[in-house]
């Protein structure tokens, strides 16, 4: 921690920022389902939930899941397709496959109970250092910094940090910054309520700074800095790449999917066969890539049925969608390949892009 912000720390009396901003807290909380009770699982599923993702858009989500994961064991004994289908619709499907994988280390190792220590939480898949410290702080009362873009734009402001919040190496002054804050009566609210600030009073733009219980401790409000902070550099522009995604449909009324590969991009989500486009004939590519890759002999009746388009954090999807009808689907497909009825394909655990695809598919047949 350099002398700065040490300095700017020792400014803020920091039992009064804790009991202003708890207090603010008890009156105002959202009700939200996860905060029913402190169960560990329950703050767990959540946050994981909750990273780059609106409250509003999770609510009905995370109550659909704990409907049928309702505790540790039950996701731990879930098959993975049901649990990708369960999340369908949240994105970042990774987050879903190592939670699972972490919910069964916890099962096996830990006889169900999530660890209550820095340590050993901090070990299990896809628990970085926000998730561990929410869960010990949330659940457990532990006083750990929960460190996550609301509390680092907090915090910048309170503080008057001038580091950018997009570079990884900033993390640990933030979590300085809170750990030294830190409300040790209740670092349960007190981590929530610098979250809870942040998505409510303390925004990106124009500040609510008349209305934040703890005005009065914030370095920026006092120097007029508040919408100058916090610094954050702007991210690479993401790639697009032109896709050319085929419905093609066999003499029974199914339709062809595919699942992608167990590593990386969507690992194990099902889709409609899709290629990157070449440069050629649109329906010509369609109908060759078809037969190589699929086995299948088919006749492209509207290369241009549909647009969909997907925006990944990194990277844009710019799809055109052509529907074929097959001549002959009795030969052997490859591995990870179906036909799928209507009513076959919703169980199946589908990126948002193709959903929409598939429910036009319905619609209009």
């Amino acid at each position: 921690m350099n002398e700065e912000l040490e300095k700017r720390i020792k400014k803020v009396n920091a039992k009064k920022f804790g009991e202003d901003l708890v207090g603010w807290f008890e009156e105002e909380m959202r009700d939200l389902p996860w905060r029913e009770n402190q169960d560990p699982y329950r703050v767990w599923v959540s946050e994981i939930m909750l990273q780059q993702t609106r409250v509003d858009t999770v609510i009905p989500y995370y109550n659909r899941f704990m409907e049928q994961f309702p505790t540790v064991e039950a996701l731990a004994n879930a098959p993975e397709d049901q649990v990708l289908k369960a999340w369908e619709g949240l994105g970042y499907y990774s987050r879903a496959r190592n939670l699972q994988a972490a919910v069964r280390e916890v099962h096996e190792t830990y006889a169900g109970i999530v660890p209550d220590n820095p340590k050993d939480i901090s070990a299990l898949k896809g628990v970085g250092p926000y998730t561990a410290g929410a869960i010990l702080s949330i659940a457990y009362g532990k006083p750990e910094p929960a460190v996550d873009g609301n509390v680092m734009r907090v915090m910048s402001r309170i503080l008057s940090i001038w580091d950018d919040i997009a570079k990884p190496s900033s993390r640990k002054i933030f979590e300085a910054g809170v750990r030294e804050l830190i409300y040790k009566e209740n670092p349960s609210y007190f981590n929530q309520a610098l979250m809870e600030l942040g998505a409510i009073v303390c925004t990106p733009t124009s500040p609510s700074c008349f209305l934040c219980p703890v005005q009065a401790h914030c370095a920026a409000f006092e120097e007029g800095t508040q919408q100058e902070l916090p610094v954050k550099s702007k991210k690479k522009a993401a790639k697009t790449v032109e896709l050319l995604t085929v419905i093609a449909e066999n003499k029974k009324g199914e339709v062809l999917v595919t699942q992608r590969p167990e590593q990386g991009l969507l690992a194990n989500m099902w889709e409609f066969p899709s290629f990157e486009r070449n440069g050629t004939d649109t329906g010509v590519q369609m109908t060759e890539l078809l037969s190589s890759d699929y086995h299948v002999d088919a006749m492209i009746i509207d290369e241009e049925w549909m647009v969909q388009d997907h925006i990944f954090t990194h990277l844009i999807w710019k799809m055109q969608v052509g529907r074929a009808t097959v001549n002959q689907s009795d030969t052997a497909l490859p591995e990870q390949t179906q036909w799928v009825s209507k009513d076959d394909i919703e169980k199946l655990a589908m990126p948002v892009s193709h959903r929409k695809i598939a429910n036009r598919w319905k619609e209009l047949t």
